[in-house]
């Protein structure tokens, strides 16, 4: 899972957002390092809702113009939970891995 799709459906866990909100927690949730710009979270969006991991939850009509909620479905949630925890246990390899002393050589260090 790419790294704007992990944040799209992070920002979606707790509540529905429309689009703005979510470009929004996407850049809190990531310290900045991902910020989608508006074309780029729209094909995102519709790729994630024919995929089945969102859903449009609800359509408002804010100052003329239309304003769409999207929710994280069953299948979203749990595609993001395999990639949370894919990502633990990379990191955790990563870690032990840092911590056996080895340096940026590849030699060990005593």
């Amino acid at each position: 899972m790419q790294e704007p799709t992990f944040f799209i459906l992070t920002a979606l866990v707790r509540a529905p957002l429309h689009g703005y909100g979510i470009m929004q927690a996407v850049a809190e949730l990531s310290g900045g390092r991902v910020e989608l710009k508006a074309g780029t979270l729209y094909t995102a969006l519709d790729r994630l809702t024919a995929d089945g991991l969102i859903a449009v939850d609800r359509e408002e009509a804010v100052g003329g113009r239309l304003r769409r909620y999207y929710l994280l479905s069953e299948d979203g949630r749990a595609a993001l939970a395999a990639a949370a925890e894919r990502m633990q246990a990379n990191a955790t390899v990563a870690t032990a891995r840092l911590r056996e002393g080895f340096g940026t050589t590849g030699v060990r260090h005593a």
